[in-house]
């Protein structure tokens, strides 16, 4: 590294694809890309719509 402001930046993990279809590349990324989320799945239920909300809050019956 003979850049010294090349310490300065940052790079996106590889990626796979192109255009929409453009995703990172899971065997490329490490825990230091941030990958790792233990509470994701209490989250997601935490903050996810109830089926009530997702029909409007009306009673199908």
């Amino acid at each position: 590294m003979t850049d010294p402001l090349d310490k300065a930046t940052s790079r996106p993990p590889p990626t796979l694809g192109e255009g929409c279809l453009s995703r990172y590349d899971p065997e490329a990324l490490s825990p230091d890309d941030g990958t790792e989320f233990e509470g994701a799945a209490q989250l997601w239920e935490r903050l996810k719509p109830d089926d009530k909300e997702k029909s409007g809050g009306l009673d199908p019956q």
